[in-house]
């Protein structure tokens, strides 16, 4: 077993008295329940935290309150930052009841990060691997509904909400668990989407393919590993291929968190593996229905809007 492996061991075993982790009828932790894994803390390391992967808790506290401050700001605007990561800069579509990205920074062994990647130690994705390229998708294509993005069609969560890996995004950052001896359910807040993981299984073939990949677990002590393989050549996580592959790893280390630990690989995009780690904490639900569906009359406007573009355009 790892250090690392080690060290969550004994985080779990040193609960105090009446803060024992639940587990289920067969022994294992109980990771069911509703979970948030809302926070500030980016997902690579700002260039003024270089070489400082965590925060003593004036230093965070110092940070968590000018993301308040800025968040503050976004109230009747129609051009802020957070508006342009929401893709409503110019509408002011969106205002602070709506952004829900949590308040603090992701305590982990006691202490703050200012990144979500843990590996490799500068907190920033790998780089491409020569002769390589990145696979996006077309954010600038109008040309027909299966160019525009995933999220924008209700088919997945925008910034890999549904996973894997599951990254916090800008709202909606809830998760359900339902878990028995022979699958664990992940039911996503955005576009409600659910991940299955079967247990004690194998991947299917090459050649079937799934939007959020498919999910195997076992257990490694009290801890869930999840590895996920079969991604379509559609489902780009930050520039990644049909070979990604995503070993996540659940661990419920006090009576209110798990903590979330996951490996991104994928031999055709990055020159090595890199790790992300953050906790998810117990929330209150439920969690309510989120009314995304493909073929909403967003997209007849897209796509109408650009056609009037293309109407209006020189030579046209």
């Amino acid at each position: 077993m790892s250090g690392r492996l080690l060290l969550l061991s004994a985080l779990a075993a040193a609960l105090l008295p009446g803060q024992q982790i639940p587990r289920t009828p067969d022994g294992h932790p109980d990771l069911q329940g509703i979970w948030t894994n809302a926070t500030i803390t980016p997902l690579e390391r700002p260039k003024q935290f270089a070489n400082k992967p965590t925060l003593t808790d004036a230093e965070a506290a110092a940070v968590e309150k000018y993301s308040a401050e800025e968040l503050a700001s976004v109230d009747g605007k129609s051009e802020h930052p957070l508006l342009a990561a929401a893709g409503s800069n110019g509408t002011g579509g969106y205002n602070i009841l709506f952004i829900d990205r949590g308040s603090e920074l992701a305590r982990v062994d006691g202490v703050k990060h200012t990144s979500l990647i843990v590996d490799p130690p500068d907190g920033k994705i790998p780089p491409v691997k020569p002769g390589s390229k990145l696979h996006f998708e077309g954010y600038g294509k109008f040309d027909s509904v299966k160019d525009r993005p995933l999220s924008e069609r209700c088919l997945l969560g925008f910034g890999s909400t549904s996973g894997p890996p599951m990254l916090p995004v800008l709202y909606n950052n809830n998760y359900q668990i339902v878990q028995t001896p022979d699958h664990v359910l992940i039911l996503v807040e955005m576009v409600h989407d659910a991940r299955i993981v079967r247990m004690n299984a194998k991947h299917p073939g090459p050649s079937v393919h799934q939007w959020l990949g498919d999910s195997i677990g076992y257990w490694d002590g009290d801890t869930l590993v999840v590895d996920t393989t079969n991604f379509t050549n559609k489902t780009h996580f930050y520039g990644s291929s049909e070979h990604l592959h995503v070993i996540e790893r659940f661990t419920r280390t006090a009576p209110d968190t798990i903590l979330y630990r996951a490996t991104i690989e994928d031999p055709d995009t990055w020159s090595r593996p890199w790790t992300i780690e953050y906790p998810f904490a117990a929330t209150k639900g439920p969690i309510y229905e989120y009314a995304c569906h493909e073929g909403n009359y967003s997209l007849t406007d897209i796509l109408g809007g650009a056609r009037k573009h293309d109407e209006e355009a020189p030579g046209k």
